[in-house]
C-alpha cells in the first residue's frame, strides 16, 4: 500500500502496542503524523473525541477510527482510504448473481471496477433447486454461487463487503458510491440490488422471527423434524417451499388466500402426489400465537371446525420487494411496485446508471434472466464509459 495520506497515530512512549502500530504503518509505506498524547494536551483531547476511550493507540485513517492494534481492520481502513482515491469506470452494486455476472464482464472488458455487497450470494443462495440453468438440469442456489465467485476471481477487479448506504451523482457525470462515510467515484454504476421477503404485517411475526415464523425452509426447516408447519402463499416457490419441509416435518399445510395455489406444473403434481402436505385455499392467517415458540396461527375461516391451527412453524412465501431505495434517491424512475425501470439494453433514465436482475421491472424473475441483465448492463456501461467524457472527482474534492 502506499499514496495514502491523512494517517494520523495518537501514541504514548511507553504504550507497546503503539510501537507495533507504528512499525506495522512503516512496513506497509504508509506515511503518518504522530500525536504524543502525554506531552500535547490538544492531542490527548483529540484522541478522547475521536475514539471515546481514555487509551492509546489511536488510529484515524481518514476518519475511520481504531483503537488498539489490530491489524485487520488497519488493513482493511488502508484499503479502503486507497480505493477511495481510484476512479473506476464502473462499480457494480449487488452480490446476487446479476451483479457478480455484471462484474465478470466488466473484468472481461478490461473496465477499473468494483463489485461492493453486504454479502456474496444473494436469495438464491436459500434456493434448494434450480432447475434449467443452461448446463446444469438440476443445482442447488448455494453451488451455483460458489460457480460464480469462483469464475470472479479470474479477473482483476475488487470485492468489497459492505453496505452500499447512499449514491449521489455529481454534476461533471461521475458518481460516488457511499459506503457509511467512506466513498468510491465511479464513472457507471449496474445496480443489481435484488430483493428482499415480504411480511405478513400480523401480529406475531416480529414477536416469533427466528423461532418459528422463517423465511427460508432451506437454511430453517431441519428444526422441525417430525413436527407439524405451514407454508403461506400459493406461488410456484410457495409450493417448493413445501416440497423442502415435507423430508422433515410428519405435515405440511400450505395456506393460501387465492382459489388455487398456482406453481409451475410439474411442481403442482409433486404438491398433489405428496401425502404429507395439504392445502388449505382462501385463507388468510391473522395472527401468530406461541409463548417462546410458535404453537398456532390463527385464520380468517375455519378450517376442520377450528380457527386455530396448531402448528410448530409457519414459513412465509408471499413474494419479495425490490431493494430500489438506492436508485430512487439517485433519480431513476419505478414503476408502481418500486422496481427500476430499464429498456432492452439496461439503461435507466439516469445517464450512467444501469440496473439489472430482480430490482428491475421485468415480468420474469429468474437466475439466468437476471445474469443476462447483469451483462447487458456492463456492456451498456462499457460503451457509456467509452463514448463520453466523464471528469471525476468533483469541483469540491483536490484531484487525485
Amino acid at each position: 500500500m502506499e499514496d495514502i495520506s491523512g494517517v494520523t497515530v495518537y501514541t504514548m512512549p511507553s504504550c507497546p502496542w503503539c510501537e507495533k502500530v507504528k512499525e506495522f504503518l512503516k512496513k506497509s509505506k504508509i506515511e503518518f503524523q504522530e500525536r504524543n498524547v502525554i506531552g500535547d494536551l490538544d492531542a490527548r483531547r483529540e484522541a478522547f473525541e475521536k475514539s471515546g476511550q481514555r487509551g492509546v493507540p489511536v488510529l484515524d485513517i481518514d476518519g475511520t477510527i481504531i483503537v488498539g492494534y489490530k491489524v485487520e481492520r488497519i488493513q482493511e481502513a488502508l484499503k479502503m482510504v486507497q480505493m477511495s482515491q481510484k476512479m473506476y469506470d464502473l462499480v457494480a452494486i449487488g452480490g446476487g448473481v446479476a451483479g457478480i455476472a455484471a462484474a465478470i464482464y466488466a473484468g472481461r472488458f478490461m473496465m477499473k471496477s468494483v463489485l461492493v455487497a453486504e454479502s456474496l450470494g444473494g436469495t438464491i443462495i436459500s434456493t434448494d433447486d434450480i432447475a434449467n440453468y443452461p448446463g446444469f438440469s438440476q443445482i442447488t442456489g448455494l453451488d451455483l454461487i460458489k460457480r460464480f465467485q469462483d469464475h470472479l476471481a479470474d479477473y482483476d477487479l475488487e470485492v468489497v463487503e459492505r453496505k452500499v448506504t447512499r449514491i449521489e451523482k455529481c454534476e461533471k457525470g461521475c458518481f460516488k458510491v457511499f459506503m457509511g462515510e467512506e466513498y468510491f467515484h465511479t464513472k457507471a454504476i449496474v445496480l443489481a440490488t435484488g430483493t428482499d421477503w415480504k411480511k405478513l404485517e400480523i401480529p406475531g411475526e416480529d414477536k416469533f422471527a427466528g423461532r418459528g415464523v422463517h423465511y427460508c425452509a432451506l437454511c430453517d426447516g431441519a428444526f422441525y423434524q417430525d413436527k407439524v408447519v405451514g407454508v403461506v402463499g400459493g406461488s410456484d416457490s410457495a409450493a417448493k417451499e413445501a416440497l423442502l419441509l415435507s423430508d422433515y416435518a410428519k405435515k405440511v399445510y400450505i395456506i393460501y388466500r387465492g382459489e388455487k395455489i398456482r406453481p409451475e406444473p410439474i411442481n403442482l403434481k409433486r404438491v398433489e402426489a405428496n401425502e404429507k402436505i395439504e392445502v388449505i385455499n382462501e385463507t388468510n392467517v391473522l395472527e401468530i400465537k406461541g409463548e417462546d415458540f410458535v404453537s398456532s396461527v390463527i385464520l380468517d375461516r375455519p378450517f376442520q371446525g377450528l380457527n386455530e391451527l396448531d402448528l410448530s412453524a409457519l414459513f412465509v412465501d408471499i413474494g419479495h420487494f425490490p431493494l430500489s431505495d438506492l436508485a430512487r434517491d439517485v433519480g431513476a424512475e419505478l414503476n408502481e411496485k418500486g422496481e427500476v425501470k430499464i429498456d432492452r439494453e439496461a439503461k435507466t433514465n439516469v445517464q450512467g446508471l444501469f440496473a439489472a436482475g430482480d430490482v428491475v421491472n421485468t415480468s420474469f424473475k429468474q437466475a439466468i434472466t437476471g445474469v443476462a441483465e447483469g451483462v447487458t448492463a456492463a456492456y451498456s456501461a462499457y460503451v457509456y464509459v467509452n463514448e463520453n467524457e466523464v471528469i471525476c472527482p468533483c469541483d469540491d474534492e483536490e484531484e487525485f
